[in-house]
């Protein structure tokens, strides 16, 4: 039977067993010996499977080589040139440092966190101390949790398949099923992104991570499409998040919310709907989605209080109230998360 494993994880599985091959390994025995191929499964799909995955690592930097018997010149094998493959001596700056710290924290809500972690501390053996990060004290990351939804679309867009997953729309809040061709997964804005063919709709579509309801199921086989040669998923992006400037109204509490006050503006003779509460401050800030803004407004809690417009004040009402329902439920009970 296959051991089921995601793409990325049998691709590791993999490099590991070829970096660590006495001589050589054949297709025979990556087949038997290697997690994730099928050991039951057609010697068909076995060989179009590692033809793929060795030309992806190869892609990726790899240096697998062909090696062939000398009694049997056909009876080929496979293994990494260790010499190719070895990095030369690593000498990391401070800064250089502290900027990798800033991109691990990329990912500490997510399923890689783990992997992150354990990267920077072999790299912080090689560099200098900690201590001599201050370079890079008091920055910090601003990018919101893609949940676990992540993982299984990296596997679904290395892989080439078909996804399905219930979708929160931003401007309805009507959800619905969706099934897309998954072509790029991208961060920008302080979020996480999926651009892909929605096949039920049969158009190019952007999705927000963060509005996926529930779990990401891949569908199909993998391989069973490409990514059309003229598409450009930065662009597509780009273009969703292009829209009508608004400004913003917020009372924010002093000395808080630095990322919100550095795109504040002048309004001009354009007025706030209402006057801040004492002891707060007015800060004016322009935006195109009402959703991204409320999305960042909601982390800073009680800090930041919406005076107007009416909808992005209701869109962060909304978010608070979930996320107080959530904690209502607690660890162990039904919805809630366990500990």
């Amino acid at each position: 039977m296959s051991d089921a494993l995601p793409p990325a994880e049998r691709l590791l599985n993999l490099v590991i067993a070829l970096v660590n091959t006495s001589g050589r390994m054949t297709k025979e025995q990556i087949r038997t010996s290697v997690a994730g191929y099928d050991r039951e499964g057609s010697t068909e799909a076995f060989e179009r499977m590692f033809e793929r995955d060795k030309e992806t690592l190869r892609e990726l930097g790899v240096p697998i080589v062909t090696v062939h018997s000398a009694a049997h010149g056909d009876d080929a094998g496979y293994r990494v040139d260790l010499d190719a493959y070895a990095l030369p001596p690593m000498e990391l700056s401070a800064a250089q440092l502290g900027v990798l710290g800033l991109a691990a924290e990329f990912w500490q809500d997510q399923t890689l966190r783990t992997d992150a972690a354990r990267a920077l501390t072999k790299l912080r053996v090689v560099g200098t101390t900690p201590a001599a990060t201050d370079a890079v004290v008091g920055l910090a990351p601003r990018l919101h949790a893609a949940g676990p939804a992540l993982g299984p679309l990296l596997d679904a867009t290395h892989a080439r398949q078909a996804v399905e997953f219930t979708y929160r729309a931003a401007s309805t809040g009507e959800v619905l099923d969706r099934q897309v061709q998954p072509w790029r997964l991208i961060a920008s804005r302080g979020g996480w992104y999926l651009v892909g063919l929605d096949t039920g709709r049969g158009a190019p579509r952007v999705f927000r991570l963060s509005r996926i309801v529930g779990d990401v199921a891949a569908v199909g086989a993998p391989g069973a499409f490409g990514v059309p040669p003229d598409v450009d998923p930065m662009a597509m992006l780009l273009d969703s998040q292009h829209g009508t400037t608004r400004l913003a109204w917020l009372a924010v509490v002093p000395d808080r919310a630095g990322a919100l006050r550095s795109r504040a503006v002048e309004p001009g003779d354009e007025a706030a709907p209402r006057p801040a509460p004492a002891g707060r401050d007015l800060v004016a800030v322009p935006y195109d989605r009402t959703g991204d803004l409320a999305d960042e407004i909601t982390g800073y809690t009680d800090a930041v209080l919406v005076l107007g417009p009416a909808e992005l004040r209701e869109e962060v009402v909304r978010r608070l109230r979930e996320a107080a329902a959530m904690a209502d439920r607690g660890p162990g009970a039904p919805g809630g998360t366990g500990g």
